[in-house]
C-alpha cells in the first residue's frame, strides 16, 4: 500500500489510523532518511494507541516506553547501534514477543535479528512533488526486506 501526504499534519495523521488498528504482538519496521518525518509519523502512531504522553525519539537511549495507550507501545531508535549484540543487553527479544506494540525506527540495521513477519513502513520525500510531500509505503512479511 501506498500513501501519498503533503504536510506533516497528514503524515502524522497516516500514523494515527495506523496506531489506531494496531494490535498485540504487531512490530512495525520504520525506514527513511534523515528528516523524512519518522518522528513526526510515530507520534501519530502513539496518538492512535491512545498515548497521551509526550513521544520522542530514543535516538540516544534506544528504546522509549509508553504504558498509558491501549496496548503498551514500545518505540526503538537503532541508528545508534554498533553490533545487533547490543540489543540483546535492552531485551530486544522480549518486546516483540511481548504483548505490545513495537516500532523500529532505522529497521534497515537490525535486520537479521527482526521476527519473521514485520510490517515495514518506509517513508520517502520526492523535492518534484513538493517540500513536504511524503511517499509512505506499507508492506507486511519478509517482502519489505
Amino acid at each position: 500500500m501506498v500513501i501519498e501526504t503533503n504536510s506533516a499534519d497528514e503524515t502524522f495523521e497516516t500514523g494515527r489510523l495506523l496506531g489506531q488498528k494496531a494490535e498485540a504482538g504487531q512490530v512495525y519496521c520504520l525506514d527513511g532518511d534523515l528528516g523524512v518525518g519518522k518522528t513526526v509519523f510515530t507520534k501519530g502512531f502513539a496518538c492512535g494507541l491512545g498515548i497521551d504522553e509526550p513521544v520522542s525519539s530514543p535516538t540516544f537511549t534506544i528504546l522509549q516506553e509508553y504504558e498509558s495507550g491501549r496496548l503498551p507501545f514500545y518505540h526503538f531508535d537503532v541508528y545508534r547501534i554498533a553490533d545487533v549484540e547490543e540489543m540483546d543487553e535492552i531485551g530486544f527479544d522480549d518486546y516483540i514477543e511481548g504483548d505490545g506494540v513495537c516500532l523500529i525506527e532505522w529497521a534497515n540495521l537490525i535486520k537479521e535479528i527482526l521476527p519473521k513477519d514485520p510490517i515495514f513502513i518506509s517513508i520517502e520525500k520526492e523535492l518534484e512533488k513538493g517540500f513536504d510531500y511524503r511517499k509512505i509505503t506499507i508492506s507486511e512479511g519478509s517482502a519489505g526486506k
